[in-house]
Formats: C-alpha cells, sequence, structure tokens
C-alpha cells in the first residue's frame, strides 16, 4: 500500500518575493524566493518525492505507476496523467503584477491547458497589507483598455484589507492580485497560465518592461460585479470546516489546540493534501503509518491510503484539500 508523500520545495525567485518562505519552511535562508510550489505536476517543474522507499521519484512517475491508487478512480478517470492541483506558498515582500486566468473552455482553445480557479489562506500579513480581488465598480471590455491608457485601472478595483485567517475564492476570470507583505497559502487548478494586466511599469532583471497581456486578458475577464468577494467564516477550534468547495477542489481547515484529536470518516475517492499553516500534528493513515507534519510542510495521501486521525502536538491550523467525487 501506498505511503503519504512529502516533496522537495521547489523554490522560485522572482522580482517581487521575499526572505519569509525559507524562515517559514525552516530551510536555508534565501532572499528573493516568491514561492514555492509544494505539489506540482506543472511541466519542467515536477515535485519529487523527499521522504521513504520512493524517495527521489517524480509526481508524474507516481501517476504513470499507481494511477488510481494514487489519485483515486473517479480522478484518474477525469485527468488521466494529469495531477489536478497544484500547491504553493507565496510570499510578496512586493506588489504582485494585476492579472486574471483563462477558463477551462478559453485554455484549452488557446492553450492546450486547463484553466486556473484558485484561493487564498492568507497566513500571516503585514500591517496594512492588501489584496485586491474584483471589481469595486462597473467596467466595461472597452473601458478596461481605456483605463490601462490613462492608468486608472486600479481605481476599478476592489481592495481587502489582509488578514491571517482570511480566505479568497478565485474563479477563473477573476482579476486579482496579491499586495506587498502578504504571506498566502494558495491551491489551484494545475495550470501556469496567467495573463498579466498591469505591473506598475516594473522593469525584470535586465531592465526591461515586464510582458503584459493587455488583450489576451481581455476575453478572459469576468465583468460582472458581485456583493463580496471574500470568504466569510467563523473559525471553529476542533472541529473540520469547509471553506471552498467547487468542481476543481474542496478546502477544509483544520484548527485544533494542543492534545486535540479529530477522526476522519468515510472515503472521497480521491488523494488528499495537508499543507500545515502553524503547528505541529501527527496524522495517522489508514495502514496504522504515522506522519508528521510541521509548519511549512505538505504531505500529500493516496486515495488507497487516506488519514484516518489526526493528534495535534502543538495549536496547529491544517488546509486540508482534495476532489470532491461523491
Amino acid at each position: 500500500m501506498l505511503y503519504p508523500f512529502k516533496f522537495e520545495p521547489i523554490l522560485k525567485e522572482i522580482i517581487w518575493g521575499g526572505g519569509e518562505i525559507c524562515r517559514f519552511k525552516n530551510l536555508p535562508q534565501r532572499q528573493g524566493i516568491g514561492e514555492s510550489w509544494e505539489v506540482s505536476n506543472v511541466k519542467d517543474n515536477v515535485s519529487v518525492v523527499a521522504n521513504g522507499e520512493l524517495r527521489g521519484k517524480r509526481l508524474d512517475e507516481l501517476i504513470g505507476s499507481y494511477g488510481d491508487r494514487l489519485l483515486g478512480k473517479k480522478n484518474r478517470e477525469r485527468f488521466g496523467a494529469d495531477f489536478p492541483l497544484l500547491i504553493k506558498f507565496i510570499d510578496a515582500r512586493d506588489a504582485l503584477s494585476i492579472q486574471v486566468h483563462p477558463d477551462d473552455e478559453l485554455a484549452r482553445k488557446r492553450h492546450n491547458s486547463f484553466g486556473k480557479t484558485e484561493m487564498w489562506y492568507v497566513v500571516n500579513a503585514e500591517p496594512g497589507a492588501y489584496l485586491y480581488s474584483g471589481f469595486s465598480q462597473a467596467i466595461t471590455p472597452e473601458r478596461y483598455l481605456q483605463s490601462l491608457e490613462d492608468d486608472t485601472f486600479t481605481g476599478y478595483l476592489q481592495k481587502h484589507e489582509a488578514k491571517p485567517g482570511a480566505v479568497f475564492f478565485l474563479p477563473a476570470g477573476r482579476v486579482h492580485a496579491i499586495g506587498a507583505g502578504c504571506f498566502i497559502a494558495e491551491i489551484q487548478q494545475t495550470s501556469n497560465i496567467t495573463y498579466r494586466i498591469y505591473d506598475y511599469n516594473r522593469r525584470d532583471t535586465k531592465g526591461n518592461p515586464r510582458e503584459l497581456h493587455t488583450a489576451l486578458a481581455k476575453d478572459a475577464i469576468n465583468y460582472r460585479i458581485y456583493a463580496d468577494y471574500k470568504l466569510n467564516y467563523a473559525a471553529k477550534q476542533g472541529e473540520v470546516q469547509t471553506l471552498v468547495s467547487c468542481p476543481y477542489f474542496t478546502t477544509e481547515l483544520i484548527d485544533a489546540g494542543r492534545g486535540e484529536s479529530i477522526r476522519f470518516a468515510g472515503s472521497t475517492d480521491s488523494f488528499s493534501i495537508y499543507i500545515c499553516v502553524a503547528g505541529k500534528a501527527f496524522l495517522t493513515d489508514n495502514n496504522g503509518g504515522q506522519t508528521e507534519i510541521g509548519q511549512g510542510e505538505t504531505v500529500l495521501f493516496p486515495a488507497e491510503n487516506p488519514a484516518r486521525e489526526i493528534r495535534f502536538a502543538a495549536d496547529c491550523k491544517i488546509l486540508k484539500t482534495y476532489i470532491n467525487n461523491e
């Protein structure tokens, strides 16, 4: 029976990256790391197993060898050899570009790729840090183009204060950006398609203006105004609480104190990923094995061997994400 997998983090040096990811994950300190890809099957960025007898194997090799046993039968039928989720930590020393992602239909047509629906969980944020998600006032495709010409586009965006524990669901088509001083856990469809709309006239390391995708973004944007873009929930310690449930992933928050334990019941015919954003816990799998997870760690439990119990060694917050096939 397959065991739970930890992977080597894929660290990304990015112009807006800071120094928090290595500290958070207890890695040798490096500056300028904007992202840590925790679980990835993106081409040229495939995760490598860091533990157990299959250490050194790539995620795509695991899928090829174990298929249904790893992914779950319905996920295998739906996604084939693809792994459907990409898990990241993001550290924004400076503001990220304002961007949008295409949906499945447009991404398939243009890039032969999945679209990109995602969610953010704010792990930490500096005082005054903010996020952009959605529009604050009506805007048409024509006005969108004009606002980029006259540098007024950000005035149309909905600005949100970033506080630890805040959750934002970002369906494909929603304009968004992470502001400076935010540390985020991100769960998304496996896709690396991003349309950069506005980048504060920033230049890359060679002094060149960063590429924008103004025209491509125009047809990808959802211009509708929504009443609220933030996911509002009341934290419930000692319980498993659903934050997001959509066709692409379900994400739950497990928030508990030292010495508590929670049992999981039932099966979803899916792998499950546990992302520890604070504290330390021990997960017992269906085979009786025990896996430790601490702050900054991510563990993938195969569909054939799900976690059955979690015991908390310290006050702890864990995000659990999977594909709900029931």
